[in-house]
C-alpha cells in the first residue's frame, strides 16, 4: 500500500465558507469522541471503503513500503482492528482504557481532489490499571462529502515521541 502524499499549502490558501469549517471541526470532533467512548461501530461508520489509518515510526515518515508502521491499515484492516476490540478480548484493552481527547488547531490545509486536507493537534489521555498514559501529536485528514455526510479517508497521526520506543498502542489513537 503506498500513501499518496499531496503537497501541503499554508493555512490560508484554501478558501473555506465559514460553515463548511464549522462543519468539518465538528465532523473531527464527533469523530474523536466516538473513539473515546468505544463505539467502535459508529466509529467505523465514518470511514469510507477506500480508507487508511497510519500511525508511522519517523523512518516509515520517508517510506511506508520499507519501514515499520505502528499503524498502516487499510478499510479492511480497520474493521478486522475493530473486531478484535469488540471481543473484549484484547489483552491491552481489558479492561478497556478510560480516554480523552483534546482537539486543536484544526486548519484545512487543502484540497486533494474532492476530498479536504485537514490538519489538528491532540492531546490524549489514557487511564488503565498500569496509570495514566499521556499522547501527543500531529494529526492530518482527508475529508470527503459522501452524499450528504462528511467521511473520513485518511487518518494520519504523527506522535510528537515517533522516533522513541513507545509504550503498547491498544486503542483508535
Amino acid at each position: 500500500m503506498t500513501v499518496a502524499h499531496e503537497a501541503s499549502t499554508e493555512p490560508g490558501d484554501v478558501a473555506v465558507d465559514v460553515h463548511l469549517g464549522r462543519e468539518i471541526e465538528q465532523f473531527l470532533f464527533r469523530e474523536a469522541r466516538l473513539a473515546d467512548e468505544h463505539r467502535y461501530d459508529d466509529w467505523e461508520a465514518l470511514w469510507t471503503d477506500d480508507a487508511k489509518y497510519w500511525v508511522p515510526t519517523a523512518e516509515s515518515l520517508a517510506d511506508p513500503d520499507r519501514f515499520m508502521s505502528v499503524i498502516f491499515d487499510n478499510r479492511r484492516r480497520i474493521h478486522t482492528r475493530l473486531e478484535q476490540l469488540r471481543t473484549g478480548k484484547r489483552y491491552a484493552q481489558a479492561p478497556p482504557s478510560s480516554l480523552r481527547r483534546l482537539l486543536s488547531n484544526i486548519e484545512v490545509l487543502g484540497r486533494a481532489g474532492e476530498d479536504f486536507v485537514v490538519g489538528a493537534n491532540f492531546v490524549v489521555f489514557e487511564s488503565k490499571p498500569r496509570g495514566i498514559e499521556t499522547w501527543a501529536g500531529r494529526v492530518r485528514y482527508r475529508v470527503r462529502r459522501v452524499a450528504a455526510e462528511l467521511r473520513l479517508v485518511e487518518k494520519t497521526v504523527v506522535l510528537v515521541n515517533n522516533a522513541e520506543p513507545i509504550p503498547t498502542l491498544g486503542f483508535l489513537i
